[in-house]
C-alpha cells in the first residue's frame, strides 16, 4: 500500500515542481523518488497484510511484481527527459501521466478486490490512451490514440459486465469472498461462467493475445516509441500479474471449462505473433508482433494454474522487460539518427557503434531464448511448468514458435554486422547509454545466475 501511495504522491510532486518553475529538477526528483520507493517496497518482503477492508493486499507476489514495475518505471522516466525535450507540452505533464500509469499498474498487482482491480486497469489504460495520442501533429499518433481508446473502451465494458455477473452470483467483490463462495458452492450457475468468460476475454485483449491482438501492431507503431515501450513492458506485465492473481485466487474451479479456450488462444498467439513478425521491415512493428508472441509464452504460465507458476511468470516478465527496454532504447537512438524506424536503419551499426550493436545483440538473443542469457531460462521455466501440468502439445508449438523467432531477431543482428551503411557515427545521450547498459548487465547476470531471481516467490 505504501508503494502505491508514495508513487501517487510523486506524480503530484512532479507537477508542483513545474509550478515552482524548477523544471530542470523534475527528472532527477522523479528518478530519485522511484529509487527510494523501490527500496521501501523491498522492506515489505515477507509481510502478509491487507488494507482498506481488503481492497489492497501486501504479499511476496505483490512486492516482487511491484519492484519489477518500479524498475521499469525508473528506466522509462530516465529516458523521458531527453525523449520529450522538444515536445510542445511540458515535461511535467508527461512525467505525471507516466507515474500515474505506474500507479495503475501497481494497483493491478496488489488488489484484493475486483473493484480495485478495475480501478487499476482503468487508471493505467486512460493514461496510456493520452500518451499514445500525445504527438498532436502526427497523424499516426492520433490514429494510435483513437484506436487504442475505442478498442480499450469496449474491452473495459466487457470486463465490467463480467465483474457485475460475478457479483450477482457471489454477492462479493472480494477475492477471498468469491473464493469462499466457490468453496461452499462447487457447482455455480451459468451466470458465474459467463462472468468469468467475459473477464477472460477482456484480459486477453489487454495482453494483446490472438485473436484480440489486432489493435496492437498499429497502436505500437503509431505511438511515440517511449509509450510503445511502456505498453510492451509495464502494461503487459501488470496485466499478466493481475491475470494470474485473479484466476489463481478465486477462479480455479471455473478453469477446466476454459482450459481449451486458453490453449487455443495461446497457440494462435504464438503462431500469429511469430509468423507476422517474420515479415516486418519496421523494427517497432517487429517488436509489436514479438510482444504478441511473448504474450503467448506467458499464457502457458496461466494455463498451468494448478501448479505454482508465479515464479516462472515473474522470471519471464523480468527477462522480457529488460531485453525489450534495451531494444526500445536502441530504437529511439537509431531512429533519431537515421530518421527511420526500419530494420535497415541498423545497417552497419557494428562498425559505427560497436558497443550499442553488442548490447542490442544480447537483447535480441535473450528475447529469442538463446543461452546463456536470461531469456533462455525464462522460456525453460515456463515450458517446464507447462509440461509438468500436462500441456505437452502447446509446449511443442511454443518450442517451434521459438525457432521461428530466431530468424527475425537475427535479421537485426545480420543488418548490424554484415550490411553497409552510409550513415556516420552519432552521439548517444548518457541516459540512454545507462539504461541500455543496466538492462544488458541484468540480462547477462540472471542468465548466469537464474536461481537468484527464480526462487524469490
Amino acid at each position: 500500500m505504501k508503494t502505491l501511495i508514495y508513487t501517487s504522491a510523486l506524480g503530484f510532486i512532479c507537477m508542483i515542481v513545474e509550478m515552482l518553475n524548477m523544471r530542470r529538477y523534475i527528472v532527477p526528483v522523479a528518478v530519485t523518488g522511484l529509487a527510494v520507493i523501490f527500496g521501501l517496497n523491498i522492506l515489505d518482503w515477507g509481510l502478509a497484510e491487507s488494507h482498506f477492508n481488503g481492497m489492497l493486499v501486501t504479499d511476496n507476489f505483490s512486492v516482487a511484481f511491484s519492484g519489477l514495475l518500479l524498475l521499469i518505471g525508473f528506466f522509462i522516466v530516465l529516458l523521458s527527459g531527453h525523449f520529450y525535450k522538444n515536445e510542445e507540452s511540458k515535461l511535467s505533464d508527461y512525467l505525471a501521466i507516466i507515474l500515474f500509469t505506474l500507479v495503475g499498474a501497481l494497483a493491478m498487482v496488489s488488489f484484493g478486490n475486483v473493484a480495485m482491480f478495475y480501478l487499476g486497469i482503468e487508471l493505467l489504460s486512460i493514461s496510456l490512451y493520452i500518451l499514445a495520442g500525445s504527438k498532436k501533429k502526427d497523424l499516426r499518433s492520433n490514429e494510435a490514440g483513437m484506436k487504442y481508446f475505442l478498442m480499450g473502451s469496449f474491452a473495459s465494458g466487457i470486463l465490467l459486465f463480467g465483474i457485475t455477473l460475478i457479483y450477482g452470483e457471489t454477492a462479493s467483490f472480494s477475492l477471498q469472498g468469491i473464493a469462499s463462495y466457490m468453496t461452499a458452492h462447487p457447482s455455480p450457475s451459468v451466470l458465474f461462467y459467463v462472468g468469468v468468460g467475459m473477464i477472460l476475454i477482456a484480459m486477453l485483449f489487454k495482453v494483446s493475445a490472438a485473436p484480440f491482438h489486432f489493435w496492437a501492431p498499429d497502436v505500437y507503431e503509431g505511438s511515440p516509441t517511449l509509450t510503445t515501450a511502456m505498453m510492451a513492458t509495464l502494461a503487459k506485465i501488470a496485466a499478466f500479474a493481475a491475470f494470474y492473481r485473479l484466476f489463481s485466487t478465486c477462479f480455479i474451479p471455473a478453469y477446466p471449462a476454459f482450459a481449451w479456450m486458453l490453449s487455443t488462444v495461446a497457440a494462435l498467439t504464438l503462431i500469429i505473433g511469430n509468423l507476422s513478425a517474420l515479415h516486418q521491415d519496421s523494427f517497432k512493428r517487429m517488436l509489436a508482433f514479438s510482444g504478441i508472441s511473448h504474450a503467448g509464452y506467458l499464457l502457458l504460465g496461466i494455463l498451468s494454474l494448478y501448479g505454482k507458476t508465479d515464479q516462472a511468470i515473474f522470471f519471464y516478465s523480468f527477462a522480457y522487460a529488460v531485453a525489450s527496454l534495451a531494444a526500445f532504447a536502441m530504437a529511439i537512438v537509431v531512429a533519431a539518427n537515421a530518421g527511420s524506424e526500419k530494420i535497415e536503419a541498423f545497417n552497419g551499426l557494428g562498425k559505427r557503434k560497436p558497443y550499442l550493436a553488442f548490447a542490442l545483440t544480447i537483447a535480441m538473443l535473450s528475447m529469442a531464448g538463446i543461452p546463456p542469457f536470461a531469456g533462455f531460462f525464462a522460456k525453460y521455466y515456463i515450458f517446464s511448468e507447462a509440461v509438468r501440468n500436462g500441456h505437452v502439445w502447446i509446449t511443442v508449438v511454443a518450442v517451434l514458435a521459438s525457432i521461428v523467432a530466431v530468424f527475425y531477431y537475427f535479421k537485426v543482428i545480420v543488418a548490424m554486422y554484415t550490411k553497409e551503411s552510409a550513415e556516420t557515427a552519432f552521439e548517444i545521450k548518457p541516459a540512454y547509454l545507462l539504461v541500455i547498459t543496466i538492462c544488458v548487465l541484468l540480462t547477462i547476470l540472471f542468465g548466469l545466475f537464474p536461481s537468484q531471481l527464480a526462487n524469490l516467490l
